[in-house]
């Protein structure tokens, strides 16, 4: 074995104890997280940690990944709009559990990247396009699962119109410095919303979310 697959069997091992979705798992195994960093921290990318990206970004910690990705509940015939592109690395993800995923990146560096990324990996069912002042991508609307990776200050209603019957939205909540994960389901007669878990994440720029003095968008 390999010292960079010991060292993502060890990641998949801690996962484990907090996903118990052995899809997410597995497609988590086979994403190589170490080609969506830089050079110079390819040799962590099997730690459990956030790390830098181009343009000030990061990629985000395995975990918050593996949960943020599990609680969409995805199947093969969902279509999915994911929200902060960023590397591309969840993208990836959510394209091995998914028919068509739709990925926005608002800094046009990081989405050049990530499209390129994906593309030499295989991964045909992403497309990644530059993120609007709104929120989201109506054009291609509606989906079954969306996810945002970046906090919002409030639940994005433009995003609960974009989603199917059924449809799953996971997405930070609350000021610029600390977030509640929120799930929000929508059913035939309204939404119903559940907590997740405590996180942090940079603000959610859009027309509809933080306005653009705040920060830039978070990315994956």
């Amino acid at each position: 074995m390999t010292e960079t697959e010991h060292a993502r069997q060890n990641l998949l091992s801690k996962l484990a104890d907090d996903v118990s979705d052995s899809r997410v798992l597995d497609a988590i195994r086979r994403v190589p997280r170490e080609r969506f960093v830089t050079p110079a921290t390819a040799d962590l990318a099997y730690q459990d940690i956030a790390l830098p990206i181009p343009a000030g970004q990061t990629i985000s910690q395995p975990t918050m990944v593996a949960i943020m990705v599990a609680e969409l509940e995805l199947r093969m015939s969902d279509k999915v709009l994911e929200i902060g592109a960023g590397s591309g690395y969840q993208a990836a993800i959510l394209s091995e559990l998914a028919r068509e995923v739709i990925t926005l990146e608002r800094i046009p560096e990081l989405a050049e990247s990530a499209r390129s990324v994906l593309s030499k990996l295989g991964y045909r069912n992403v497309r990644v396009e530059l993120a609007g002042p709104r929120l989201g991508r109506e054009e291609d609307a509606p989906y079954n699962a969306i996810i945002v990776a970046a906090a919002a200050p409030r639940l994005p209603l433009s995003l609960l119109d974009q989603m199917e019957p059924g449809g799953r939205l996971v997405v930070p909540v609350g000021d610029r410095l600390e977030q509640t994960l929120i799930k929000v389901v929508k059913g035939a007669e309204g939404f119903t919303t559940r907590t997740v878990t405590a996180c942090r994440f940079v603000p959610l720029i859009a027309e509809d979310a933080w306005p653009d003095d705040s920060a830039v968008s978070t990315v994956l």
